[in-house]
């Protein structure tokens, strides 16, 4: 969600230390699960020289891909749910400590226990009718061997969403919830053809008390398909189909590459070329931390790892020359999304799978927009700069030439990732693989900052932790929107839509509205998978380019980052920077507006989305 939180409240209260074999199991998950990531990166490394080479490719190398990256994505979920980084509201940490911050904290559990046992069931399942079926995924490799990781995932996810509660009392009334889960797969008639409004009342509850993300989505398509008698397999069926697009690999992919750069000092390299650049100008540093942070999540895929990377560099460096610090605190809370319009940014590669668009296009037509926004930030800082008399780095070509030699290599990695894809060299995924191989080698071997001992064990580690947390909430997502459709929701939706909006703008200025909603309620990644089947149709229908809906979709998003009081940079900066969470607010505010002004002008004037494809005749 935009006010999600990478903490289960009550996380502050840390369980005793874990015995030995535990120890042991935890080491091996994590090994197993960073092996998978990196066959991921090398299997379509080896597909690009194989094909080059023999003109065929590796038999069998795009499904295993494709199936890595559903072990990869829910054994890095149970990972999150062990170290208590789940995504959940950040609204149970608002209850003040006491005895209801207690009874909150236990339901939030309890609720998460009860949806990853029936999501574990459904799992198993699947697994066990893919078993009986004897498919095989390529390469003689069994179907049910590769989705046996869900259940397996879904069950130590309860079992920890237990355990992480301190004291026997608290884990005997969290584990209520497998109990319960338990009994309503035995007798389903507690559920089927009942009114459903006092288990709605729950899952509002338990999303305020702070329950995963999955556990709320997965849990309410849950609640519904066995209302109808319909088995939460079916959920699961959905959430198999996703993890294994052909496309859906990239993610992952580039998000290690992100890690790889954070890892490193490339933000030190790119903070100096860049403001060798522009220091001199009015607000330079606050023009070089807009231009930066867009670079960077860029590549980490999301506002996280950029605020948390990058905060520490940058906030010191904008006190020191002389900017004030409530502006220096919204800026860079609001920069920490820049650049999630700009290829290869994440969001448009999953908003392209789920749209089921072709990614080179919106990749293209992400890029003015992604511009826009960051000017006008960058242009925000110039007259704070002017107003604060903030210092200023004389341009000095010396340092200009140095500094842009010793960032080269960062630099170019955009331009790497959009010859390989445009090119035909390599497909997204490809493209993605040869993305993280190039970090490696340039955090490594050629810059040295980047021990392969030390360092890239714990990179792949928190890499596989935050593609878990994303990947858990788009799976459980899609079975959700699979429902909804189902349901004739998109089909409701289309004729409301014709039968009381009659304008194109019109229809557009609702759908800002809605879409503003959409990212205070939702996570970006849940947020597409659940609404962009939706919205699609009621695009189509008043001649709106899915592309251009996508990059409306996507702007609205990054501006829910920074909703007040659940915007998650909010939480993040909160965090990053040790200032209150109403401070944070207050001094975002002035960023929301501007780039509440920059979707506005992405939304109506189309052709910032529709330019470079024309001048490129596509």
């Amino acid at each position: 969600m935009s006010g999600a939180s990478i903490l289960l409240p009550g996380d502050s209260v840390q369980p005793s230390r874990p015995a030995r074999p535990v120890a042991i199991a935890s080491v091996l998950e994590d090994a197993v699960a960073s092996l998978a990531l990196l066959v991921m990166v090398l299997l379509p490394l080896l597909e690009i020289v194989v094909r080059r080479a023999f003109g065929r490719g590796v038999p069998g190398s795009g499904p295993i891909v494709q199936h890595l990256t559903l072990w990869v994505g829910f054994l890095g979920a149970a990972m999150a749910a062990r170290d208590g980084k789940l995504l959940a509201l950040a609204t149970g940490t608002f209850i003040p400590p006491g005895p209801w911050r207690r009874a909150s904290d236990n339901l939030a559990a309890a609720f998460g226990a009860w949806s990853a046992i029936v999501l574990a069931w459904g799992g198993w399942q699947m697994a066990s009718i893919e078993r009986e079926a004897g498919t095989t995924i390529g390469a003689g490799i069994p179907t049910w061997i590769t989705q046996i990781v869900l259940p397996i995932a879904f069950v130590l996810i309860a079992a920890r969403l237990v355990w992480r509660r301190p004291g026997a009392v608290d884990r005997l009334l969290a584990s209520s919830g497998i109990v319960l889960g338990v009994l309503c797969l035995l007798r389903p008639s507690l559920i089927q053809g009942h009114t459903l409004w006092p288990a709605m009342l729950i899952v509002v509850a338990a999303a305020v008390a702070g329950t995963p993300l999955f556990a709320i989505l997965g849990g309410t398509a849950a609640l519904l398909f066995m209302h109808d008698g319909i088995t939460p397999g079916t959920i699961l069926i959905e959430t198999y189909s996703l993890s294994v697009s052909p496309t859906l690999p990239a993610i992952p992919l580039f998000t290690f590459a992100g890690f790889l750069l954070a890892e490193g000092k490339a933000s030190e390299r790119l903070l100096r070329v860049f403001r060798a650049f522009f220091g001199w100008i009015p607000g330079g540093t606050a023009v070089v931390c807009a231009v930066l942070c867009s670079f960077f999540t860029v590549f980490t895929g999301g506002s996280g790892v950029t605020i948390l990377a990058l905060g520490g560099v940058l906030f010191p460096a904008l006190i020191k020359d002389g900017y004030r610090e409530r502006f220096a605190l919204g800026l860079l809370t609001a920069s920490g999304s820049l650049g999630l319009l700009l290829p290869p940014a994440l969001p448009l590669i999953f908003y392209a799978v789920v749209a089921q668009i072709p990614i080179q296009d919106i990749f293209i037509r992400g890029i003015l927009p992604g511009i826009l926004l960051t000017a006008m930030v960058a242009a925000w800082g110039v007259r704070e700069g002017i107003v604060s008399k903030a210092g200023r780095h004389p341009f000095r070509a010396g340092e200009a030439v140095s500094s842009l030699w010793a960032a080269k290599w960062e630099l170019a990695m955009p331009a790497i990732v959009l010859f390989a894809i445009f090119s035909g060299l390599a497909t997204a995924v490809e493209a993605s693989a040869l993305t993280a191989l190039y970090a490696l080698v340039v955090q490594a071997f050629i810059h040295r900052d980047l021990s392969l001992r030390k360092d890239l064990p714990r990179a792949l580690t928190e890499c596989v932790v935050v593609i878990g947390g994303v990947l858990i909430i788009l799976g459980v997502a899609v079975g959700l929107t699979n429902y909804l459709v189902g349901a004739q929701v998109p089909a409701k939706l289309l004729d409301w839509a014709r039968g009381n909006i009659t304008s194109r703008l019109t229809f557009l200025l609702v759908l800002n509205l809605f879409l503003l909603a959409v990212g205070w309620l939702m996570e970006i990644w849940a947020a597409i998978a659940v609404v962009v089947p939706l919205i699609v149709p009621l695009g189509a229908a008043f001649g709106i380019h899915p592309v251009h809906l996508g990059i409306i979709f996507i702007a609205n998003l990054e501006l829910g980052f920074l909703t007040p009081l659940v915007g998650l940079n909010i939480f993040l900066a909160s965090y990053r920077f040790k200032r209150p969470v109403l401070e944070v607010c207050a001094a975002a505010l002035p960023m929301m507006a501007i780039l509440g002004i920059g979707v506005l002008v992405i939304t109506y004037v189309p052709w910032l989305t529709t330019g470079l494809l024309a001048l490129l005749g596509r």
